[in-house]
């Protein structure tokens, strides 16, 4: 998936973490095409997984465009 940057199962902290990334997001690209999604201070919980197609609209969304 354009954008993460990083081979599959590789964990990304955002761009606009605090902290040197203690205090944000994760999110890495599965082999299943998956965009997993975890919070950086529970590292250890579950992740959230979205389809490419969703996960795209989210990013926009967030950008907002």
């Amino acid at each position: 998936m354009r954008g993460l940057g990083q081979e599959p199962g590789t964990w990304r902290v955002s761009s606009f973490s605090q902290n040197g990334g203690s205090t944000c997001v994760e999110v890495t690209l599965w082999d299943t095409g998956h965009v997993g999604v975890r919070d950086s201070t529970h590292r250890d919980l579950a992740a959230l997984a979205f389809p490419p197609e969703q996960w795209a609209v989210l990013a926009r969304l967030a950008h907002g465009v």
